[in-house]
């Protein structure tokens, strides 16, 4: 993306064929920090679901101990990941079905090296843009609590120390300048010491 700084994306590949695997390698961006592993199983892709955060994970359907899309579902609601599953021809439109309300990629075999491609490129922007999206709402979410927190102190002291919101807002700022700390811990001092 433009402007800012490259995200690291790791990528979790799972299948039984080293065949898929170089195509999916082939695929992979050229620009960006991209980290595969590559598991061949589902129970083994789970392990290392437990161990490290993905932000995509192709499953070459159907896998050795199961078909693959309980596993893309599953992660999908577990670990918030992008996934792509590719699938035979003759399974595509059942798989395509069960799992298109969880937003996982569908893609047919034998894999097209463009659309591939495309796909991942997609999804990893995807998951940048989420992620830069969950980065915003927390910082929101921390400023409405520290306005919270704030509105809160300047309650007790206005009650305790008998002074006015201007006041107490302008002492709240002192002590946080005076004592290089933020407006929240501030707060807090003031909540525990009056509240």
């Amino acid at each position: 993306m433009p402007g800012s700084e490259q995200r690291r994306n790791n990528i979790l590949v799972v299948s039984g064929s080293d065949q898929f695997d170089a195509k999916v390698h082939k695929a992979l961006p050229e620009k960006g920090l991209v980290f595969v592993d590559k598991k061949k199983t589902a129970t083994l892709a789970r392990r290392a679901l437990l161990e490290k955060r993905y932000e995509l994970v192709i499953i070459n359907a159907p896998l050795s101990d199961e078909m693959g899309y309980d596993l893309a579902m599953d992660i999908v609601e577990e670990y918030g990941s992008s996934v792509i599953i590719a699938t035979p021809p003759e399974i595509y439109d059942s798989i395509w079905d069960y799992v298109a309300d969880y937003a996982i990629m569908v893609i047919l075999k034998p894999l097209d090296p463009d659309h591939i491609s495309k796909g991942i490129r997609f999804l990893l922007a995807s998951q940048d843009r989420m992620k830069q999206y969950v980065e915003q709402m927390q910082k929101l979410e921390d400023k409405m609590e520290e306005v919270k927190l704030v509105s809160q102190a300047k309650i007790l002291l206005m009650e305790q120390k008998h002074i006015s919101e201007k006041e107490a807002h302008r002492l709240i700022g002192k002590e946080a300048m005076d004592h290089g700390v933020s407006k929240k811990m501030v707060a807090r001092s003031i909540i525990d010491t009056y509240g």
